[in-house]
């Protein structure tokens, strides 16, 4: 089977995902900045948030760029990985509107450590599908942006029972990590 459904289907997703989240963003009660700034927990939840989601669509189209044809079993790791970019809403509504408590803030490092667990599980079924000569195989790698994220993300979910700030900060430090352009597949789809 060919790759174009399956990115269809998941550019939907994800679009849906980042609508659900600026239709869910709360507005200021009143024209003042101290309204605004009532909001800010929100609002940096959702930046924060919008750049992860943004990182997945990207390097999940890189991705499915460098992969030939798919099979059942990446059908099925593709939808657990869409299962949980599709809990950012809820999570990132709750971390925000609880203004970063500890269980809200630890919940989403919760969803984030699922979201890059299922994204790593859908490029192990993609290169166990075209084997380990595969374009993907051959551009990703030893990884080793995609084995310390999870372990950031563990890490910074315990701290968020000890510390809320250090926990989104090892959120952040992952997405800084990656927003910084991984020219691995891109490098190789232009070959």
């Amino acid at each position: 089977m060919r790759t174009d459904r399956l990115e269809a289907f998941s550019d939907g997703v994800i679009a849906i995902i980042i609508t659900i989240f600026v239709l869910e963003l709360p507005k200021p009660k009143h024209g003042t900045w101290q309204s605004l700034h009532d909001v800010w927990p929100v609002l940096l939840s959702y930046v924060l948030s919008f750049a992860v989601i943004g990182i997945y669509w990207n390097n999940h189209h890189h991705m499915l760029r460098a992969t030939q044809r798919i099979n059942g079993i990446v059908l099925w790791a593709n939808l657990f990985l869409l299962f949980w970019l599709s809990l950012f809403p809820f999570a990132t509504g709750w971390m925000g509107e609880q203004h970063f408590a500890r269980v809200p803030t630890a919940v989403y490092g919760v969803v984030l450590l699922m979201a890059a667990i299922a994204y790593y599980l859908l490029q192990l079924t993609i290169i166990a599908s075209e084997g380990p000569d595969s374009t993907l195989k051959t551009a990703i790698g030893r990884d080793m942006k995609g084995k310390l994220s999870p372990v950031i993300y563990a890490t910074s979910i315990g701290l968020a029972f000890v510390n809320r700030w250090l926990a989104l900060a090892g959120y952040a430090v992952v997405t800084l990590m990656w927003l910084i352009p991984d020219r691995r597949l891109e490098s190789r789809l232009q070959d």
